[in-house]
C-alpha cells in the first residue's frame, strides 16, 4: 500500500494459468475505485518482494514490478512504468539499472523526492559471483518529470540479500532503512540519508548482534512526519523472534532505545505509522503455541505500550503472511493475504486479499 494527498493505493497480483496481472485500486473518502490493470505477463510472484503503485503529487502514477531473466541464478530485472491518465494507459517499461547482468534486481521501494521527482531503491546483485563474492548492494536511481533517469548510485555495498527495503521523506530529505550484512554475518538494521545528492554512510539503528548465515526475509519499515521518524524491525534473540520499534527526533540521525512490540514471540513482517501526537501504531505477526496473529499496538517514545489488538489470524506458513498497514486521513487500513478455503494443501487453495479498516486513535 502507498499513500498520497489524494488517497491510498492497494496493489496486488492475480494469476490465471501462466499469466500474472498487477492490479490496483485507490481508496478515497468516497470509497474504493474499481480495479485497474497495470501490466500482465510472466511477472515474478514472491510473498516478500511485491510490486507497487505510487501516485505522485502531480497525479502521475508510477508502478514497479520484476521479471525473471535467469532462473538458475535467481536473476530478475526491475521494471518501472508511468501513467498520466489514472492507469488507463502506461508507458513502455524501463529499468533503473544498466549493468546488463542476469542477476537479482529486486525488493524495490518507490518514493517521491522533495524535488517532485521519482526515486527508487532496490537490492542489486550485479557483483555477485560464487567464485569471488556473494555481496549484494543497495542502489538508488531517480527520474525527472519527463522520466529521464538522473541518478544511479550505490547506497551500501553489502546488504542482506532478500529483506524488503523502506524509504520515507522527512523534513531533512529522504531516509532509507534496510538490513545490512557485516563480514561476520551480523545483520543489523541500518539507515542512510540522501544529502545534497549523496547518500550518507549507513549506520545501525541498534546493535542487535544477530548473526545468521542466511537471509531472514524480514525488512524494516519507516514512517515520518517532519523530522519525527519511527522505524520498526525484526530480530532474533536466543532463538526467539522479536519485533521492535525506535523513535528519532532528528530525521534518523540518531535513534532512541528499542521498544519491544510483541509479547511472547514474533515472525516479524512489521509495519509502523506515526500519529499526529508523535506516538505510533506498529504491527507485527505474533506467534504463540504454533498460532500466528496479525497484531497492532500503540507505542510512544517513552516506551509506553497500549494493549495489543489482533487484526486477524494468519497462517503459520512462511510464504503466506506479509501483512501491510497504511494511514490515510483518519483511517488505518490493513491488508493481508489469506487462503480462500479451508483446504490443508495450500498449493490447491486459492488465495485472496483480506482487508480491515480502523479509526486512527486519538
Amino acid at each position: 500500500m502507498t499513500t498520497s494527498s489524494r488517497g491510498l493505493i492497494l496493489s496486488w497480483l492475480e494469476r490465471t494459468g501462466e499469466t500474472t496481472t498487477l492490479n490496483f485500486a485507490e481508496r478515497s473518502p468516497s470509497g474504493w475505485t474499481a480495479p485497474v490493470m497495470v501490466t500482465s505477463g510472466k511477472l515474478v510472484t514472491n510473498y516478500a518482494d511485491v510490486p507497487s503503485v505510487l501516485r505522485m503529487s502531480d497525479g502521475t502514477l508510477a508502478a514497479h514490478w520484476t521479471k525473471v531473466t535467469d532462473p538458475r541464478r535467481e536473476g530478475t530485472d526491475l521494471l518501472l512504468s508511468f501513467s498520466k491518465d489514472d492507469g488507463r494507459t502506461w508507458s513502455p517499461p524501463v529499468s533503473p539499472h544498466h549493468d546488463g547482468t542476469p542477476t537479482q534486481h529486486a525488493f524495490a521501494t518507490l518514493f517521491e523526492l522533495p524535488t517532485k521527482r521519482l526515486g527508487v531503491i532496490w537490492l542489486d546483485a550485479r557483483a555477485y559471483d560464487l567464485d569471488q563474492t556473494d555481496d549484494l548492494s543497495l542502489r538508488y536511481a531517480a527520474f525527472d518529470t519527463s522520466w529521464k533517469q538522473t541518478a544511479d548510485q550505490p547506497i551500501d555495498g553489502r546488504v542482506c540479500e532478500c529483506c524488503p527495503t523502506s524509504a520515507v521523506v522527512t523534513a531533512d530529505g529522504v531516509l532509507t532503512a534496510y538490513r545490512n550484512r557485516s563480514d561476520d554475518e551480523v545483520r543489523n538494521i541500518y539507515t542512510s540519508r540522501l544529502e545534497s545528492g549523496t547518500w550518507t554512510q549507513g549506520q545501525p539503528v541498534h546493535d542487535d548482534g544477530w548473526m545468521i548465515e542466511g537471509c531472514p526475509v524480514n525488512g524494516p519499515m519507516l514512517s515520518a512526519r517532519g523530522r519525527e521518524t519511527v522505524v520498526a524491525w525484526f530480530t532474533s534473540k536466543n532463538d526467539i523472534g522479536q519485533a521492535y520499534a525506535a523513535f528519532s527526533s532528528d530525521a534518523g540521525r540518531s535513534w532512541g532505545h528499542p521498544i519491544r512490540l510483541d509479547d511472547a514471540g514474533s515472525l516479524g513482517r512489521v509495519g509502523v505509522v506515526l500519529l499526529d501526537d508523535g506516538s505510533a501504531v506498529a504491527s507485527w505477526i505474533e506467534v504463540t503455541d504454533n498460532h500466528a496473529q496479525f497484531r497492532i499496538r500503540r507505542v510512544d517514545r517513552s516506551g509506553t505500550r497500549s494493549p495489543a489488538a489482533t487484526v486477524t489470524d494468519v497462517p503459520m506458513s512462511v510464504t503466506s503472511a506479509y501483512p501491510r498497514m497504511a494511514r490515510f486521513g483518519d483511517e488505518l487500513v490493513f491488508a493481508w493475504t489469506e487462503r480462500a478455503s479451508s483446504k490443508e494443501d495450500e498449493a490447491e487453495s486459492a488465495q485472496h486479499v483480506g482487508m480491515a479498516v480502523a479509526r486512527v486513535p486519538r
